[in-house]
This record gives structure tokens, C-alpha cells and sequence, in this order.
């Protein structure tokens, strides 16, 4: 058949470079580019009629859990939601060999003359080249973040964190100063992707170079701020929380730097919120920052959390907040239970009207044995 001949829509998305396919509300495939073609092997007559999730590209995320659920495929929260991919997502699609491809994906809902969604529409394209050197600043950042502690029988420390993209913006750190003396640092850098992440890199070195500071956290958010101002100017670096913690008396010294509050999980089931006062980090060479003290108990828990994981909002514009994020916890069974991430991004998504957290998502948790 001569170009001619063809639609010009057909002619038109036939010439993209990049793959795309167009499905309905149920997923079924209706139309599959020649580019689709290309980067997968699986031609147009082995996929139109059927779902992506029937062996075909069968998606999976960055940490190799598969999107095929409806609660995690972006094609089927961009419908759900009625809402467009703002930056591309990446994930795994297979191959008509059953080898998997690195992708950049946006999606889009489709609909009908009346304004209802009926299907949606995805394009990909080949992010092979791009993932080996983002997997490579990966390697490093997390480096970065590895910070292992002697055990103690009266503290425990976890840490949990799901970087927007292969790398974040989100830095935290806890290092023990003496023998009953445990330092800690969380820190949410302005923006994501590459350029927040390193930045990051930059966190990590002025922790390595104050964080003996910490006996005095007041001391180490000056120091820190100080050398933050000479990187950027007027303009907010990181929103943070630093402190320090006493294992033999259970109490907590901290400084905020605009970062959440620390909520406090009592052993009588009591829920406290430790508010602290602070300019973000990088805004005023000269800032000074005052510490407040909290005391705990046996059985406490302390939770930190950077922006990503209270600044959701829902269909109605209401934002989650820390009492939106404790009551999903509690739904969870924590503090009972341990925290398990893949539950917890889950049920944010499912009070967020996005297709993806928008946002890096990080916590500490102090248990006091």
C-alpha cells in the first residue's frame, strides 16, 4: 500500500521515533506503531486485541516490581485519574525475545466527544543508553547512604527510601559520636533528578566534615548553612531536620531547617508531633537556628519524614499531612508492625490523584527498646 493511500494520522504516528500504542479502559491493545514494533519485536498482528500485561510488555519499575496491577501502571492511573504523565517514567518492557529494554514512558488519557476517558495512549522510547549512566550515579549515591552502625541494645535505627526516579534528591545520615550519642541528619534538597541528586553529593561531604557538630545541633546547622550559602545564593538549598540523640536517656535534641515534624509513637498509643522552628537551609548565610528537646520513653518511636511523604494531595486538593500519613501507617499496623515500604507507596498513591508520587519518599524511624 502506497504512503498515499495510508490515513494521515496512521502516516503520521507511524513516523514517530518513538513507540506508541493506544488501548481501552480495559487495556486492550487498538493500535500499535511501527516504532512499537522496532524497540520490541512484537509486531502489530501479535498484540492488537490483547492486553500489555498478556506476556507482552509486561512492565516493570525501576526496583523490578511488575506495574501490571492496576494499582501501579501508569496507563491505568492516568485513566483512573484523568490526569497526564508530567515528566516520563521509567520502566522495563519486554521483548518479543523475553529480553527487557530500559523505557522512558508518558501516558496520556483518551476521550470520547463527551469528555469521557475511554482509553489511553502511551509512548516509549529506548532509554537503554541514558539508564546505564544514571545506573552508574546510582551506584555512588547510594554509597553515599550507606551508613552502618554498632549494635545497640537500647536503639535501632531503620531507614526507608524510594527515590522519585533512579536517583533523588533526599539525603539522611546517622553516625554514633560516642558511646551513648547517636548524630542524625535528614534532608529534602530542592527539585529532583540529577541535578538534586548531586547535590546530595554535596550534603554527604559537609556531613563527613560536621557532623562530629552534632553534639551541639544548633553548632552543625550554622556550619552547615554557612557552607551551603556559598553554593547557592538567595535562594532555599534543603528543607531538613538534624539532631541529636541520647540512647542511655532517651532524650532528643533537634534544630529544624523548614523540614516535617518528628512524630513521636508513644508504647500507650498516644501520637505527638515535635514542631521545631528554622529557615531552609541555603536562604541566609548568617541564619541561626534554635534546638528544642523532647524526652522519651521504652518502647517509643520516632519517625522523620521528608516532604514527599505528607505533601500528597487527593482528587479534592486536600493535602495528606502528618496525620494523613500516621493514620495510613496505623491502618498498616505500625508501630506494632514494622514499616514495609511497597504497602506504604501503595496506599499513598491511593489517596493521591497522580500517576505516580510526585516526589522522593524518605523515612527514619528510631525504635527505643
Amino acid at each position: 500500500m502506497t504512503m498515499v493511500n495510508l490515513p494521515l494520522a496512521d502516516v503520521i504516528l507511524d513516523s514517530l521515533n518513538d513507540g506508541l500504542y493506544v488501548c481501552d479502559r480495559e487495556r486492550r491493545i487498538l493500535y500499535w506503531s511501527k516504532s512499537a514494533e522496532r524497540i520490541t519485536g512484537w509486531t502489530t498482528k501479535d498484540v492488537v486485541g490483547h492486553r500489555c500485561m498478556d506476556n507482552i510488555l509486561c512492565h516493570e519499575d525501576k526496583d523490578g516490581r511488575r506495574l501490571c496491577d492496576k494499582k501501579f501502571c501508569p496507563l491505568y492511573r492516568c485513566m483512573v485519574t484523568d490526569r497526564v504523565s508530567t515528566s516520563p517514567l521509567i520502566v522495563f518492557g519486554q521483548t518479543k525475545t523475553g529480553s527487557r529494554v530500559p523505557m522512558a514512558v508518558s501516558v496520556a488519557p483518551l476521550h470520547d466527544a463527551h469528555g469521557q476517558v475511554v482509553g489511553g495512549i502511551e509512548t516509549f522510547q529506548d532509554f537503554s543508553e541514558t539508564y546505564a549512566n544514571l545506573e552508574s550515579a546510582k551506584r555512588i549515591q547510594t554509597l553515599s547512604l550507606e551508613h552502618d552502625l554498632p549494635k545497640d541494645s537500647r536503639v535501632s535505627f531503620a531507614t526507608f527510601y524510594l527515590p522519585f526516579d533512579m536517583i533523588g534528591g533526599d539525603y539522611f545520615a546517622i553516625r554514633q559520636l560516642d558511646a551513648d550519642h547517636y548524630g542524625f541528619f535528614l534532608a529534602d534538597v530542592m527539585g529532583r533528578g540529577v541535578a538534586a541528586a548531586l547535590h546530595t553529593m554535596h550534603l554527604s561531604s559537609l556531613w563527613s566534615r560536621h557532623s562530629q557538630a552534632l553534639s551541639r545541633p544548633a553548632k552543625f546547622a550554622r556550619l552547615l548553612n554557612r557552607d551551603l550559602c556559598k553554593v547557592v545564593k538567595d535562594e532555599s538549598f534543603a528543607t531538613a531536620i538534624c539532631g541529636i540523640l541520647n540512647a542511655a536517656q532517651r532524650t532528643v535534641r533537634i534544630v529544624s531547617a523548614g523540614g516535617p515534624p518528628i512524630v513521636v509513637m508513644r508504647s500507650d498509643g498516644r501520637t505527638e508531633q515535635m514542631e521545631a522552628q528554622g529557615l531552609p537551609f541555603g536562604m541566609i548565610a548568617d541564619a541561626d537556628y534554635d534546638e528544642s528537646e523532647f524526652a522519651s520513653a521504652s518502647g517509643d518511636s520516632l519517625l522523620m519524614f521528608t516532604d514527599g511523604a505528607v505533601e500528597i494531595h487527593d482528587a479534592a486538593g486536600r493535602m495528606l499531612g502528618a496525620e494523613g500519613l500516621i493514620g495510613i501507617l496505623n491502618a498498616l499496623g505500625y508501630p506494632k508492625n514494622s514499616i514495609v515500604i511497597e504497602p506504604l507507596q501503595e496506599a499513598l498513591l491511593n489517596f493521591s490523584n497522580g500517576i505516580r508520587l510526585d516526589d522522593d519518599l524518605t523515612l527514619l524511624e528510631v525504635r527505643f527498646s
